[in-house]
């Protein structure tokens, strides 16, 4: 990956979270990060 990738990639991600914070008070972030610690359980079970 270069430079300029991982800069695009950080911005797009900043501006996500930003709209997401602004439009939608945080909604979308909070459902992904508990889907995601859901998933983390799950994989801790095949561990």
């Amino acid at each position: 990956m270069t430079n300029a990738l991982a800069i695009w990639i950080g911005i797009v991600l900043a501006a996500c979270l930003a709209v997401d914070a602004v439009m939608f008070d945080w909604t979308n972030s909070l459902f992904l990060a508990r889907k995601f610690a859901e998933l983390l359980r799950w994989m801790a079970f095949w561990r």
